[in-house]
């Protein structure tokens, strides 16, 4: 099998596509040829560093893809073999990532698809995973996110452009919360509006604390904050009782300073989000609410859904990489094989 594989980090350059012996699942594992691999920032982020090897020696990049199951290991049901699935967190503590023509993936991290498209699959893992963990952390918000469990709820997603806003978006308004989006430019609106936001704020020509509050004059049940660190004195304005700000990003330095007073009245929740270390029950959670959105056809791709798809043959991973890096708009994603899987 191909395989784009690094044996040191650093830039784009460090991946090679080389061939390698197809696997076989040990127990507990399935063996999925790809379609599609999701290619996310925490993938450049582990790709990039000073030259240093991989913890294995080598690693195959790429946390989210989907594909067909090819092979069980032992304990694992052979019926399954065939089906179309998606995967998540793939390389989180293993060197088998999705930017292969095969993976191996502990069968806890593969989900049935269902009729969905494998594009669809492809990105279902960090971005709604981490969008799901943002819209369900505040003491007033559900555990679990289904048809309606949003309803009465206002929702502000700060960067609806983004892979991680569009996925909040589309959640928020399959569990129909009343979802308020910022951009920084008109084409990005247009983004935010067709992956479903209720109202759209461009940032650099508006006021966003006085235009949130014409449209939710109590506050916000939630922010999901993609510059925690930017947007803390404007966030605290717009707040409703028991709100939380859930922030999974930073933008600058990392230094953070909170207006403590504007978020002790309304009893406001400051919250981090890692979706690499959420509560497992909550990631469990996570994993079965986004399948449900997806097999329900709450979740679409393609620019029409406000998150446009960029593809890359699996000999260009390196470019695909370096358009995640220079912030492409939508979603990166890598054709893992020449011809799409046959159930």
């Amino acid at each position: 099998m191909k395989a784009a594989v690094y044996t040191r980090t650093g830039d784009p350059g460090v991946l090679e596509l080389v061939d390698q012996p197809i696997p076989e699942p040990e127990a507990g594992e399935v063996l999925v040829r790809m379609a599609f691999a999701g290619v996310n920032p925490t993938d450049v982020k582990s790709r990039s560093g000073d030259g240093s090897p991989p913890p294995y020696g080598w690693q195959i990049p790429g946390q989210d893809g989907a594909g067909v199951i090819e092979a069980t290991g032992q304990g694992v049901d052979s019926t399954l073999v065939g089906e179309r699935v998606w995967v998540w967190e793939a390389a989180g503590t293993r060197p088998w990532g999705t930017a292969a023509e095969y993976t191996l993936v502990p069968s806890r991290q593969i989900v049935l698809l269902g009729p969905a498209p494998f594009e669809v699959g492809a990105v279902l893992g960090i971005p709604f995973l981490t969008a799901h963990r943002c819209l369900t952390v505040g003491e007033l918000m559900p555990r679990h996110l289904d048809l309606g469990s949003l309803a009465d709820h206002v929702v502000l997603v700060q960067g609806g452009a983004g892979a991680v806003g569009n996925a909040a978006i589309q959640l928020a308004r399959w569990a129909d919360a009343t979802v308020i989006a910022t951009v920084s430019s008109s084409e990005k609106a247009q983004l935010a509006a067709a992956a479903g936001a209720s109202h759209v704020i461009n940032y650099r020509e508006q006021d966003v604390a006085a235009e949130v509050k014409k449209i939710a004059p109590h506050g916000v049940d939630t922010i999901v904050e993609v510059a925690g660190d930017q947007n803390a004195s404007a966030d605290a304005q717009m707040l409703g009782h028991a709100g939380v700000v859930a922030v999974y990003s930073y933008r600058g330095d990392g230094e953070l300073s909170l207006p403590g007073t504007r978020f002790m009245a309304p009893n406001a929740r400051w919250q981090f989000v890692s979706v690499f270390h959420v509560p497992a029950t909550a990631k469990t959670q996570a994993v079965q609410d986004v399948a449900t959105a997806a097999t329900q056809g709450g979740i679409r791709v393609g620019a029409d859904a406000g998150l446009p798809l960029h593809f890359y043959p699996l000999a260009e991973a390196t470019d695909a990489h370096a358009a995640v890096e220079n912030s492409a708009v939508g979603k990166v994603l890598i054709s893992t094989s020449q011809e799409e899987p046959a159930p």
